[in-house]
């Protein structure tokens, strides 16, 4: 496969497409040498390692027998490094969310990647009432005039442009949506889904007996990943929208009136 954009996509971190598209590969295959990476994108190894030293710094990336992994750790990756992994997947599971909300629903927005791309293919929606802890969900929206913003008090927890703790989730309790909105730090291979801290997993607790309808968002490098906190399961989700079919621990434990919609590639 031939590879060789260099153009990023506007995001605030300067990685370039292929070092993008080196984490989604790690995100797949765990490690890859130098000279697999080299081979796979037609270029220097030279090139390869200075794409990952750029990565190595970011924390992205930790050094593996002459090649990278990614860096697994009970500490989420900051929202700027999230951002560039698997971001095709979650556009696309973003364009699929979209397409079930109507104009003028009220919706609740959890933290996360995966939701502010959501919000970004809702740039075409009016009227919406939008409650959320995601300052980026909430600078997507802003754009159209008629939609109505509410956001928590309290404190960002940076770098992430997310308010946590007692005022998000008072806010969601305060609220019942149409539709809510929410992600994973991980699913467990019985379906649990698993979050990095108690204040996330309370966030989300509100944030799902706060709405109608419980869209469940998930890249799949989310399927078997590990995070210290249960928060959840996939049972409870009335949409689960994700760009791979499901592992099938995962599918085994899902409900009945559970929908599954796969954001595959375009042909």
């Amino acid at each position: 496969m031939f590879y060789s954009s260099e153009e990023g996509d506007g995001l605030s971190m300067s990685f370039s497409t292929r070092q993008r598209h080196i984490v989604d590969l790690l995100r797949e295959k765990e490690a890859l040498s130098v000279a697999e990476l080299a081979h796979y994108f037609q270029v220097t190894p030279q090139t390869i390692r200075r794409d990952l030293n750029r990565l190595y710094t970011a924390n992205v990336l930790r050094r593996h027998h002459g090649g990278a992994q990614i860096v697994h750790s009970p500490v989420n990756m900051s929202f700027q490094n999230r951002r560039i992994c698997h971001l095709p997947a979650k556009a696309r599971i973003g364009k699929a969310v979209a397409a079930l909300i109507p104009q003028g629903s009220t919706l609740l927005f959890g933290f996360g990647t995966t939701p502010e791309q959501v919000a970004l293919a809702l740039a075409q929606h009016q009227r919406l009432t939008v409650v959320t802890n995601n300052l980026a969900v909430a600078l997507a929206l802003n754009h159209e005039q008629s939609n109505r913003i509410i956001l928590p008090g309290g404190c960002l927890r940076q770098p992430n442009p997310e308010i946590l703790g007692a005022e998000a989730v008072a806010l969601f309790q305060s609220y019942r949506a149409d539709f809510g909105v929410y992600g994973a730090g991980g699913v467990d291979s019985d379906g649990v889904l698993l979050d990095f801290d108690r204040d996330e997993v309370a966030c989300h607790t509100a944030l799902r007996q706060s709405c109608r309808v419980r869209i469940l968002v998930l890249d799949s490098s989310k399927f078997g990943r590990h995070a210290p906190m249960p928060s959840g399961h996939v049972q409870e989700a009335d949409y689960i929208v994700t760009d791979k079919r499901l592992p099938e621990g995962i599918a085994a434990h899902l409900a009945s009136h559970t929908q599954i919609i796969i954001a595959e590639k375009e042909e």
